[in-house]
């Protein structure tokens, strides 16, 4: 993002600078101030009184978190199942944490090529990710609104990964970061730890104060679920980083506070705002008739660049050959268009790579003006369009 937090956070932030208390170490688990704004946030989203004491653990960002879960609970060899494409931290912290990442696609629709997809329509097969759980598989690590595709899991679908994961014993870690960035048409964002208790009591549920306040850099995360769960990550957690900054977990509960007062309008505004920014990006393509996949939640447009014809007598770097083709027209785009765009290769085993061949990550967490300078740039395209 390149605007700041809520006035609200910031001001908090700078308060806690001023008390004694705030700018030494914190209690591992957290500042009670802000574990307790989150009992009092999230306790009515995951339908059950939410213990701040054994229940909630504050982590150093949610990848800290991630980390510490995947140390307390992978043995060598331990097998890991996440869904491409995946956040590339997933796979160094499963693997420097002794576990082997097994992979299974989420897939678009045939035609995504030819028009506009909806987030919804990219699948797992579940048949497919049944055939790879093995006696070695211990989890499976679940992100949803997804980054990059943007698909919020309906609840259908959660239930049936739900039913894999009890069939076979398997802890779920879903990373739920963008929790507070999902759009109309849906009215509410499904929990996986939410549908029955079992799940609730397999289920690790990763938070971002950073995605959730435009604060990426303050690292103030957090991890939800049962203690005979959390207990474990807690555990790893003390011996990674000990305890997570101080200051700034004050601001992360002034924030949770402020958006659980009556009548606020804290995370109904910036949803208004995020959508306003989608509908920049996504009206160019549309202009330039580019397919793309429209997200429910979190703030990316995977672009469908099919269509776009790079000059054969352009130059790329070496080194390039050797990463998938999605890099080369990121690459391109850069150079020559202006706009940086990601790789979703980078997002794929390399196997799969041809997965995200045709595809360019736009991330719209900008402000409008810049915004509106992406798309003057990008309607450069239209020499090059096919």
């Amino acid at each position: 993002m390149n605007f700041e937090p809520p006035k609200i956070v910031q001001d908090a932030a700078k308060e806690a600078l001023t008390v004694v208390e705030a700018n030494q170490y914190s209690h591992p688990r957290g500042r009670a101030r802000l574990r307790n704004a989150l009992k009092a946030s999230y306790s009515k989203l995951f339908n059950r009184d939410l213990d701040p004491e054994t229940e909630i653990l504050i982590t150093a960002g949610a990848n800290e978190g991630m980390f510490a879960t995947f140390a307390a609970f992978l043995d060598k060899d331990d097998e890991v199942i996440c869904m491409e494409p995946f956040f590339d931290q997933y796979i160094a912290n499963i693997t420097m944490n002794g576990g082997k990442p097994v992979y299974v696609p989420l897939r678009p629709p045939a035609d995504a090529s030819d028009r506009v997809i909806s987030s919804a329509e990219w699948k797992l097969d579940i048949e497919e990710l049944k055939s790879k759980i093995t006696s070695k598989t211990k989890m499976i690590v679940l992100n949803t609104p997804h980054n990059p595709i943007g698909k919020v899991f309906n609840e259908d679908e959660l239930k049936a990964i739900g039913q894999v994961a009890k069939e076979h014993n398997l802890i779920i870690l879903s990373d739920e970061v963008y929790d507070r960035l999902y759009y109309p048409p849906l009215s509410k964002f499904p929990r996986i730890a939410t549908l029955s208790d079992d799940l609730w009591q397999r289920t690790i549920t990763v938070g971002s104060g950073g995605k959730s306040f435009a604060a990426t850099g303050w690292r103030v995360g957090w991890l939800i679920g049962p203690d005979h769960l959390i207990q474990h990550a807690f555990a790893a957690q003390t011996r990674v980083v000990f305890c997570v900054n101080s200051p700034c977990q004050e601001a992360i509960a002034a924030g949770l506070e402020e958006s659980a007062n009556e009548g606020s309008t804290l995370f109904p505004d910036q949803i208004n705002s995020y959508l306003r920014k989608r509908s920049i990006l996504a009206d160019l393509f549309d202009e330039l008739n580019l397919p793309y996949t429209m997200p429910e939640g979190a703030y990316y447009i995977l672009v469908n660049t099919a269509k776009i014809q790079i000059p054969k007598e352009f130059e790329f770097p070496a080194i390039l050959d050797e990463r998938g083709d999605d890099f080369k027209m990121c690459y391109w785009l850069t150079k020559q268009i202006g706009v940086c765009a990601i790789p979703p290769s980078e997002f794929y085993e390399k196997q799969h790579w041809p997965l995200a061949a045709n595809f360019a990550r736009f991330a719209f967490c900008k402000t409008d003006d810049v915004l509106e300078q992406a798309v003057e740039r990008l309607k450069g395209l239209k020499a090059y369009i096919k």
